[in-house]
């Protein structure tokens, strides 16, 4: 959702420096890139290191929900669609193909999107929708994707991902997908079973299917 979709990443970007000059330091742009896609836990820990702080387990989830509730405001704002997201998102759903959100953004963060979403298209453009404080484990791990081909009923490995971080990419690898890759604030290395692509516009549902194929060339097997 966050930087694939639509444009919310500098709100956490914001609301992550505005916790570090709450402790008194500065947030770097490369302590920044290291946490897209990431877990809360994992982006505050970095947070810490390159401010250089040191904070309780206690402390640690505060400041989580205190960067989770400004993103929040500032996301109920508005979220703009990405460069061609909003085209994309609309001929996939009319397709009728099975469709699935997998965010590591909380349930209660991704609904004030999901509601713009709705107000937007005249409803939900998913099927399912997967969120951070939903699975067993978070991306990189494959656990997402491999919940939310389950909850389609669809086999992953005839599944298209799409997504902008490392952290996604590296999941929806994992699980078996073949993925379109999107950078937005974190470059992207090629990889087996990874398309990658400036922007999503002009991307189309043939595009898609070309990733699939692609990714099946490579792996016969797959």
């Amino acid at each position: 959702m966050d930087g694939t979709l639509v444009e919310t990443e500098q709100y956490w970007g914001e609301a992550m420096a505005a916790l570090a000059e709450r402790l008194g330091g500065r947030l770097s742009a490369a302590a920044r890139e290291r946490t897209v896609g990431t877990s809360m836990r994992f982006a505050i820990s970095e947070l810490y290191e390159d401010v250089g702080v040191v904070r309780s387990e206690e402390q640690l989830h505060a400041d989580g929900r205190w960067v989770e509730e400004r993103t929040r405001e500032l996301m109920a704002a508005g979220a703009p669609w990405r460069p061609g997201a909003r085209d994309l998102v609309v001929e996939v759903r009319e397709s009728g193909l099975p469709t699935a959100l997998v965010t590591t953004t909380p349930r209660r963060l991704a609904a004030v999107v999901l509601d713009q979403f709705a107000a937007d298209l005249g409803g939900d453009p998913f099927d399912v929708t997967v969120c951070g404080d939903e699975v067993p484990a978070r991306k990189p791990d494959p656990a997402p994707y491999l919940l939310a081909a389950t909850a389609l009923g669809v086999d992953v490995e005839r599944s298209i991902v799409i997504e902008d971080s490392l952290a996604g990419v590296t999941s929806a690898l994992a699980a078996g997908a073949a993925v379109l890759g999107v950078p937005s604030l974190q470059p992207l290395a090629p990889a087996p079973g990874l398309v990658l692509r400036p922007t999503l516009a002009g991307v189309r549902l043939a595009d898609l299917a070309e990733v699939l194929r692609n990714r099946e060339q490579d792996d016969p097997a797959a």
